[in-house]
């Protein structure tokens, strides 16, 4: 059976190495490497999915443990499905909801069958298990599909990471086995290990065992420094499949995008361009900007001279701040339309420099451009 979701490799920089290709899904070819915009309950905060389409965005991500809670994945199914529910004919990834388990939930029992927690909503008992997660995602009807894992901390000890790994693998064969439309939704396996390379190396080489059409590097991102993170990508990639797509899950920084892109990432998804949108907080090509200063009241030009974005292009930092001091919903919007088309234009100018075998050298200038090699310069 052919699978779902296919990877088609275009070209790889020749200096880098960074892959330049193309994700085939039910519902649409999209250039890779990309960002995905996050839509937690189907919907990408404060923005229409006509506005998604308009700045270019391919694949979009919902999450099954809040779409479980509500409204329920049967209602989702009733609808036809998350793609008629939300209105969106582009591709759509849920994650498996074990995440949320494990960051949300309060009074979490994990067994070898499943996870008992507390609904973080209510308080009520509930239970997930590999093949219950896969039963929602079915019945959400997303093109990829994640499977359900543990992820565990980064700096959690050796021995309790070795048992949540060899868990973490029991659960995705368990996946695979309850996965009911293999025809036209792709599972991906998720690699775990924290720091360790000898772990990292071991999920890896399980998951791959079991013939997934797509993989992702999970429990990064997760309170470690950038530094280690690219060290782990440094001996984790490699060991994954050249034909199949890449996926380093919740990482939305640009720095850490061409970082991930440099190390053979095809695909990364994040919530941090909507949420510090909401803070007043904007990428821009010289760096951020926090709207909400007060150097920004009298400053009547765009958030970003060279941006075209809709934001960019009609209102000023000073009307935005105040949108944003007022509490006004239009602000956030503004703030969050331009954040997501920043990184999603940026992931273009990426995927250019790779076709030029020129991606060292982007890096560099939009790295000195944006402000990262000045001292004591932070990320998000």
């Amino acid at each position: 059976m052919e699978p779902a979701v296919k990877y088609r490799l275009k070209h790889v920089d020749a200096h880098t190495g960074a892959r330049l290709g193309e994700l085939i899904t039910p519902h649409g070819t999209f250039p890779t490497p990309m960002f995905m915009p996050v839509g937690t309950q189907a919907s990408v905060k404060t923005l229409a999915p006509e506005e998604l389409e308009t700045m270019g965005a391919g694949v979009i991500l919902a999450n099954t443990y809040h779409l479980w809670l509500r409204p329920g994945e049967d209602i989702v199914e009733a609808a036809g499905g998350l793609h008629k529910f939300m209105n969106w004919d582009k591709g759509i990834l849920t994650d498996s909801g074990g995440f949320q388990v494990f960051s949300l939930a309060e009074l979490r029992d994990i067994t070898e069958e499943g996870v008992h927690f507390k609904n973080h909503l209510n308080g009520s008992k509930m239970f997930l298990s590999p093949e219950k997660a896969i039963a929602i995602e079915n019945a959400l009807g997303p093109d990829i599909m994640m499977s359900f894992d543990e992820c565990p901390p980064f700096f959690e000890s050796y021995d309790y990471v070795a048992k949540s790994v060899a868990r973490t693998t029991r659960w995705a064969e368990r996946g695979l086995k309850a996965h009911q439309n293999p025809d036209w939704q792709a599972l991906f396996g998720i690699v775990q290990g924290a720091g360790f390379k000898d772990l990292r190396q071991q999920s890896a080489r399980d998951l791959v065992s079991l013939d997934f059409p797509g993989y992702s590097i999970g429990g990064l991102s997760v309170g470690e420094s950038k530094e280690e993170m690219n060290h782990v990508l440094d001996f984790t990639t490699p060991l994954l499949p050249e034909d199949k797509p890449r996926y380093l899950m919740g990482v939305g920084s640009p720095d850490a995008l061409i970082d991930g892109v440099m190390r053979g990432i095809d695909m990364f998804d994040c919530v941090l361009p909507t949420r510090i949108a909401r803070n007043g907080t904007t990428m821009t090509s010289n760096g951020r900007i926090v709207i909400k200063n007060a150097k920004y009241a009298r400053d009547f030009g765009p958030l970003d001279p060279n941006c075209d974005c809709y934001t960019c292009r009609n209102y000023s930092r000073a009307y935005i701040r105040h949108l944003i001091h007022a509490d006004e919903a239009f602000g956030i919007r503004l703030t969050s339309y331009h954040n997501l088309y920043f990184l999603l234009h940026l992931m273009q100018q990426v995927r250019e420099a790779i076709a030029n075998d020129q991606l060292s050298d982007f890096r560099a200038a939009f790295f000195e451009q944006y402000g990262y090699n000045r001292p004591g310069a932070k990320s998000f």
